[in-house]
């Protein structure tokens, strides 16, 4: 569906858009986009995007966030993944691992887990992503022989 065939004005336009999670809205399975997204509700699985993802203060989030950029205000268990700045709000809270490069934590908000700050977080891959990463074991194992 995302898959490298897209030309760059394909690929601009569809950064542009932005996608809503309404509140009292379940989603069981991954999302993956090139634009931003806002989760109001509550989802069980993972969330790639290469834009911005804001998690409301409603949100539940049951899986991992990779982004660009990221604002947390509802409840998220699972690792975070963000390559440039995490804001987590008052109402923000998080069970799990964060892995980004800057991170702002407003009063109030909870955070149990594990933190890696300034490391450069690896390019966000839309798509295919699974197809490369089995590419790249395979060529590991390759080398181990």
């Amino acid at each position: 569906m995302f898959g490298n065939s897209k030309n760059p004005n394909e690929l601009a336009e569809m950064a542009k858009s932005n996608n809503i999670i309404g509140k009292g809205t379940l989603i069981d399975g991954n999302i993956e986009s090139f634009a931003s997204i806002r989760v109001d509700g509550k989802i069980i699985g993972d969330i790639r995007t290469k834009a911005k993802a804001v998690l409301g203060d409603s949100s539940v989030l049951q899986g991992n966030l990779v982004a660009q950029n990221a604002e947390v205000a509802g409840e998220l268990k699972g690792k975070l993944e963000i390559s440039e700045l995490l804001i987590l709000k008052s109402t923000a809270n998080i069970h799990g691992e964060i892995h980004t490069n800057k991170l702002v934590v407003e009063a109030g908000a909870t955070f149990n887990g594990t933190c890696n700050m300034g490391a450069v977080v690896k390019e966000i891959k839309i798509g295919n992503h699974k197809a490369d990463e089995r590419e790249t074991e395979e060529r590991q194992v390759k080398h181990v022989y």
